[in-house]
């Protein structure tokens, strides 16, 4: 099976790191997908959430502010402002990270739209995980 290595890292330390079937991005010019053996690049990303597949179909979020994403054929390496991984293994830590993710998110975001599409997004996401 082909995958990427993903890693989202903050000038505080490493959020995520592991292998994964596909993660999509919030480009600074609208999201995109990444799939193993893509084409280098890197971008600026804006606030939003990075949707990661992992080999297994489970799905993963992290919520970040602003960043850049350097990619090549086998890894995704995503530097980030800040970000907040979306995990808990119960629904009191799931949603205090959600909390952390929103109040994130509303302070990098000047766009009330964009705001609003990724706040929206991250609920769906956090109620499918539950």
């Amino acid at each position: 099976m082909d995958k990427l290595h993903l890693e989202i890292v903050t000038p505080e330390g490493l959020v995520f790191s592991g292998d994964v079937a596909s993660v999509v991005l919030p480009g600074s010019d609208g999201e995109f997908g990444v799939l193993p053996r893509h084409a280098a690049l890197i971008s600026l990303l804006q606030a939003g959430v990075i949707d990661i597949t992992g080999l297994e179909n489970k799905r993963d979020v992290v919520a970040i502010n602003w960043g850049y994403a350097e990619v090549d054929e086998h890894k995704v390496t995503v530097l980030a402002d800040g970000a907040v991984y979306l995990h808990g293994s119960d629904d009191s830590e799931l949603a205090i990270n959600l909390t952390k993710a929103k109040e994130l998110i509303s302070a990098a975001s000047s766009e009330t739209t964009a705001f609003a599409a990724t706040i929206a997004k991250l609920d769906d996401m956090a109620r499918s995980r539950r």
